[in-house]
């Protein structure tokens, strides 16, 4: 199969020709032009340039004549297509990725979850006796190891591995009468 590209050594027409000989002579200046524009952006300096060459074919703009010179012509192009395209951008409201606002939505999710548990262990710890708050107080939510909290609280060190023992057990029987159960990773809280 013989194919013939537009613009290409074998294209039949002058006008073909022409427009692979525009290409030749004014794109790597016009290619350099649109990058600084588009800042660095080769994909759309890529589309740019294919579009100021489609519209050269549409004119029949190919070559320099009655005193019209087409490099500043097709500059001249290029910066307007340019230009509409980011005031298209501009008019349009911003596009957002396709992750973005489903990553977005899963934060929102996650933080009213992380809420609505926190709410619940909270109400859990309240159903606890007040030596087993007192210990998972001084040992989980104040970082210390069972001999620091032992200190703190003025009891041994069996007495207090034995409370937070029987603290947790308690702990997690108040949660799963709240509607929480542990999942299999470790025993952690999950709806």
């Amino acid at each position: 199969m013989n194919v013939t590209v537009i613009g290409s050594a074998s294209a039949a027409s002058a006008e073909e020709r022409a427009l692979r000989d525009l290409y030749l002579e004014h794109g790597p200046a016009l290619y350099a032009y649109v990058l600084r524009m588009l800042g660095g952006d080769t994909h759309r300096t890529e589309d740019v340039i294919q579009e100021t060459l489609l519209r050269c074919w549409n004119k029949r703009n190919l070559a320099d004549r009655e005193g019209m010179a087409v490099r500043p012509w097709m500059f001249r192009v290029a910066r307007n297509i340019v230009i509409d395209a980011h005031r298209t951008k501009a008019a349009r409201p911003p596009e957002i990725g396709g992750a973005t606002w489903l990553t977005e939505l899963g934060a929102d999710a996650d933080d009213i979850e992380r809420m609505l548990s926190s709410i619940v262990l909270h109400d859990a710890l309240r159903a606890l006796t007040p030596a087993h708050r007192e210990v998972l107080e001084a040992t989980f939510f104040a970082d210390r190891t069972t001999q620091q909290a032992a200190a703190t609280l003025g009891v041994p060190q069996g007495t207090v591995k034995s409370r937070v023992y029987y603290a947790l057990r308690s702990l997690r029987t108040a949660l799963e009468d709240r509607g929480m159960h542990s999942d299999d990773r470790g025993g952690r809280p999950s709806r």
